[in-house]
């Protein structure tokens, strides 16, 4: 397959299961994090949702409202993960789960795809005793500040990874 302009970057992909609460969260803060290190120019940074469900949407409005807190602009409108595109275009694509994970890998066409997929969670520093991003959906604000902290850790650490390479 020919190389878009875009995959000229190194381009990753934050999977969650519906595209609205953790998923486009890391989307945002890890554009917020090249963008402030004036990388924006390396990276092609996107999300999308295991299922369909809320296609075309905006993030839940809670996940919004603390993002836009931490000063992110969390507003990714929902897009369902695409086998038969996404594993050719993207380098890495960043599990928030081990049900994310199973499920995504599961759709890899080979080995080398396979292997793009990665958990969010090993990229933790900060808090090493956690094994996923949880989903806040069905909980409070505190449930969506720690996703953040989570995920602001967990990207923190991606990038370390790819810049050292």
């Amino acid at each position: 397959m020919m190389k878009t302009k875009a995959e000229e970057k190194v381009s990753i992909l934050f999977i969650c299961l519906g595209n609205i609460c953790r998923s486009p969260a890391a989307h945002a803060v890890m554009q917020h994090l090249v963008d402030e290190r004036g990388w924006g120019n390396l990276y092609l940074i996107d999300s999308a949702g295991i299922g369909g469900w809320h296609v075309g949407q905006l993030p839940d409005k809670r996940m919004r409202e603390c993002g836009r807190q931490r000063g992110y602009n969390v507003n990714h409108h929902a897009r369902q993960f695409d086998a038969s595109r996404d594993f050719d275009c993207f380098d890495k694509i960043v599990v928030m789960d081990e049900e994310n994970y199973r499920n995504i890998t599961s759709q890899a066409p080979n080995e080398t795809a396979r292997k793009k997929v990665i958990r969010m969670a090993d990229f933790f520093t900060q808090h090493p005793s956690a094994t996923c991003v949880p989903d806040p959906y069905y909980g409070g604000t505190e449930d969506f500040n720690f996703a953040l902290d989570l995920i602001e850790d967990g990207c923190e650490g991606i990038l370390k990874a790819l810049s050292n390479h």
